[in-house]
């Protein structure tokens, strides 16, 4: 693995032109702060320019000298913390405590506000992330001094509202996505992730003693005594897996945060003293040893016959060029992303990691960039995203080409490129006839992305390419791949030769199933029935099921004979049924699929639903638990019972499942209703005929699965089906809430069934409905028809008891009518009043 790639990632350099010595500085909302060394109390600013340099805005005084600057936005200010250290202990062993074990050191912390308190204040608390002490005598520097820490820094990554795969472009509110803690000892330096998760995820080993280092999202920046280095971080790799912990799926990839670091560039300075990095500037403080300076300066003969005082007037720091500030610019992300990408092909044919590393450290270059918060309004927005396409094409390409244990990131990196198969084929098969070997990533990626339902239709060559390609690194995929709606227009010839080859190696039924529909595209109906001939009914069966993307050619015109789908048909429904419906569960076939399957078996017409396809789809209700394929196949079985009623048609083989196997193995039908059973009891003796079709729309209606609403079309033709048709009104009046609706359609057609039906469906809030709907409509039917009805005279009694029961004597009284006979209402006022006196 290559450690140090000599890349260029610092641009353009100016000067700031400082009067005095700089001793500290630091920046913020486009300027650059400059405090005075040598006891200077005075502070010059800089107002920085996005393509480097400055311009001087002024200066102010101090009351002392300054020891320390820093700038924080507008608004309400953060506390800072007050270290409360009783003792110092000298010698301790090296301790490293991760999220709420740090809380072990023991070391109390208080907040303490720089402004007056208000309700944001209130809300600051300590949370304990990371504790890590040194030691020297632990260390392999063995001094003190060589262990001091000399940098430490937080850097927050802000949630984009944009992801990189979607180019979403919905800017939302700033939010914490990831946060990473860096601190660097002078050998060696730390960087965590203090998200969920605190854990470290990068370790700096320097090649010599560094000064100071500062973190950025894209690298980190180093100055030792003699230059400034700059290495990769693994920052937006962490932070890609906090906005996503999904990524690394089949569908998309980030390089892996333990990725070695390396550096990108060391560029030389004479005596590098403090580092700070904002936007895309760094910022410099150089100054050179007194010994440096004056082996420079060396007198010449010229400056020898100069005056003494002339020389002399140069020793103070205001003139003395020992020193210096630079704005250094850091190159574009664009241009580093090509350089990196150029420099990867020195690696491609001879160090295969190494080239996937670099690639890797250009990806996530780019990403970060994508990340950035200020992503969506960059002049470079659309120049970036092409960059991460593209850079997840290379990667891809990588992984297809290279024999590398992570082969398998083939796929989800092309298809984060947006590329076609066919373009990926354009990139990776050479032109011509010639043999090539494939490694595994290609062959993984061909495998899953032809697999799937895609629109792409790859053409003739193409196709035959791809045939090539599969019989020479995986045979045993041709059939399969064969059946991929991208390979329609596949030369079916040159597709049975291929097909041949693999039958010789590994003959199975797929495979000669696949050579029989290749036959019939060609229309060779003699080839056809050979391959078919073949293998007795029961391995075709198993074919179809264990393909069943081959149903798929019956879209294309593709008919089994007549004699074959009979065979096919007779032979153990109920087995073919139970493996159809294990594929389902297993999303092995679709439910199209199925239906053209079973119609295939049947030799149905197109307006004709087979018993065996009603047998799938009730058998497929026991174990269906996706509420969208549910209510389909609910609304289908209801559809095709109302179907057999109202044009009086009977099933053409005998169901599997009758109405009470159904109730008793799937919860989506229901135990039939007394009040339905007395409505029936009084039907027609030709309701008999269809008699279980009529039980299992029933018992569906009676369950609470099926969603009414959208059913009420499909119910629409059972409208005057006699009591048929009153026994689904009703059921469907009453689960849409409508119960005086209900009782009115029973009143009016059957009376009988009226108190049965309030007895079962009038409890709790709908109680009321008996002496607000019932009671009076039963006292007006009754007094109508006289003593003719003793039916109507039995329900009103019924009533009569219930709402006794029910109401106080007084509002009971206030129902009852005026004209009726005392004798009859008598009882019932006795045995209300009773039941007060009682309470």
């Amino acid at each position: 693995m290559v450690q140090l790639y000599n890349l260029h990632p610092f641009g353009s350099q100016s000067v700031v032109p400082c009067r005095q010595e700089p001793a500290r500085f630091c920046c913020g909302r486009d300027a650059l702060f400059v405090a005075g060394a040598g006891g200077s109390c005075r502070v010059e600013a800089f107002a920085l320019r996005e393509q480097g340099g400055c311009e001087p805005l002024g200066s102010f005084a101090t009351l002392g000298p300054v020891r320390r600057m820093a700038h924080s936005p507008a608004g309400p200010s953060m506390p800072t913390l007050q270290l409360e250290l009783d003792e110092f202990i000298v010698c301790q062993k090296p301790v490293e405590l991760l999220g709420e074990e740090s809380k072990l050191c023991e070391i109390p912390i208080t907040l303490e506000s720089t402004e007056l308190p208000t309700e944001d204040t209130k809300c600051f608390q300590v949370q304990y992330l990371l504790f890590r002490r040194f030691t020297p005598d632990q260390s392999p520097f063995g001094f003190c001094e060589e262990t001091k820490l000399h940098s430490v820094q937080l850097l927050p990554v802000y949630q984009t509202g944009i992801s990189v795969t979607d180019h979403e472009e919905i800017e939302n509110k700033r939010e914490l996505l990831s946060l990473f803690c860096f601190f660097s000892l002078p050998h060696v330096g730390y960087l965590y992730s203090v998200g969920k998760l605190v854990e470290l995820i990068s370790t700096y080993q320097y090649s010599e003693k560094s000064e100071q280092a500062v973190l950025t999202p894209q690298f980190l920046h180093v100055i030792t005594s003699e230059n400034l280095q700059c290495f990769t971080v693994r920052c937006s790799a962490a932070a890609a897996r906090d906005e996503d912990p999904y990524i690394d799926t089949t569908v998309k990839a980030c390089p892996p945060v333990a990725l070695d670091v390396c550096t990108l560039r060391m560029q030389l300075f004479i005596g590098p003293r403090a580092i700070c990095h904002f936007k895309n500037h760094i910022i410099l403080l150089t100054k050179a040893d007194t010994e440096d300076i004056t082996e420079r300066r060396k007198p010449t003969r010229r400056m020898l016959s100069r005056k003494a005082d002339s020389i002399k007037s140069r020793t103070n720091s205001e003139s003395e060029p020992g020193w210096n500030l630079y704005i250094i610019n850091t190159v574009s992300t664009i241009q580093l992303y090509r350089e990196m990408v150029d420099y990867s092909r020195i690696y491609e044919n001879v160090k295969t990691e190494s080239c996937i590393h670099l690639l890797s450290e250009a990806h996530l270059l780019v990403r970060a960039a994508v990340m950035d918060p200020h992503f969506l309004k960059s002049d470079e927005k659309e120049e970036l995203l092409k960059a991460f396409r593209e850079s997840c094409a290379f990667l891809g390409d990588c992984y297809s080409r290279f024999d590398t244990k992570d082969y398998h990131l083939a796929l989800p990196y092309y298809r984060m490129s947006g590329l076609s198969v066919t373009e990926v084929l354009k990139r990776l098969v050479s032109e011509g006839d010639e043999i090539q070997t494939y490694e595994r990533g290609f062959i993984f990626y061909l495998t899953h992305s032809l697999n799937e339902d895609l629109n792409e239709e790859l053409s003739k060559e193409s196709a035959n390419k791809v045939l090539q390609i599969f019989c020479l690194a995986d045979p045993v995929q041709l059939p399969h791949i064969l059946c991929s709606p991208c390979m329609r227009n596949v030369c079916p010839l040159t597709a049975v030769k291929y097909l041949q080859k693999v039958e010789k190696i590994m003959p199975s039924v797929v495979v000669t199933l696949t050579k029989a529909f290749m036959a019939l595209k060609m229309g060779d109906l003699t080839m056809y029935e050979h391959e078919m001939g073949s293998y007795k009914e029961t391995a075709l069966a198993s074919g179809f099921t264990g393909q069943p993307k081959l149903l798929r050619q019956r879209k294309e015109g593709i008919v089994v004979p007549t004699e074959f789908a009979v065979h096919l048909k007779e032979m153990q429904p109920g087995l073919l049924v139970a493996a159809t419906v294990a594929l389902h569960e297993n999303s092995k076939i679709e439910l199209e699929e199925a239906d053209t399957f079973f119609k295939m078996l049947c030799g149905n017409s197109e307006n004709t639903i087979p018993q065996l396809l009603v047998d799938f789809w009730e058998a497929l209700l026991v174990v269906c638990s996706q509420e969208e394929i549910l209510q389909e196949l609910l609304l289908r079985v209801t559809s095709q019972y109302v179907w057999r009623i109202s044009k009086k048609q009977l099933p053409e083989t005998k169901p599997l499942k009758t109405t009470e196997d159904l109730i008793n193995s799937c919860n989506h039908f229901g135990l039939i209703f007394p009040w339905v059973t007395s409505i029936m009891s009084m039907g027609s003796p030709s309701d008999e005929d269809y008699h279980e079709d009529i039980s299992k729309l029933q018992s569906l209606l009676c369950s609470q699965s099926i969603n009414i609403a959208p059913a009420l079309p499909v119910l629409e033709p059972l409208t005057e089906a006699g009591n048929v048709g009153l026994t689904i009104h009703v059921l469907c009046s009453t689960r849409l809430g409508r119960y005086e609706e209900a009782l009115d359609q029973l009143l009016r057609r059957c009376p009988d069934a009226a108190v049965l039906y309030a007895q079962h469906e009038l409890k709790g809030d709908n109680r009321a409905v008996w002496w607000n709907k019932l009671l009076p409509e039963l006292c007006k039917t009754t007094r109508l028809t006289g003593n003719d009805c003793p039916v109507l005279i039995s329900s009103l009694k019924e009533t009569l008891s219930v709402v006794a029961m029910e109401l106080e004597l007084r509002d009971f009284l206030s129902l009852l009518p005026e004209d009726g006979t005392a004798a009859f209402f008598l009882p019932h006022l006795l045995h209300c009043s009773q039941r007060r006196l009682l309470t």
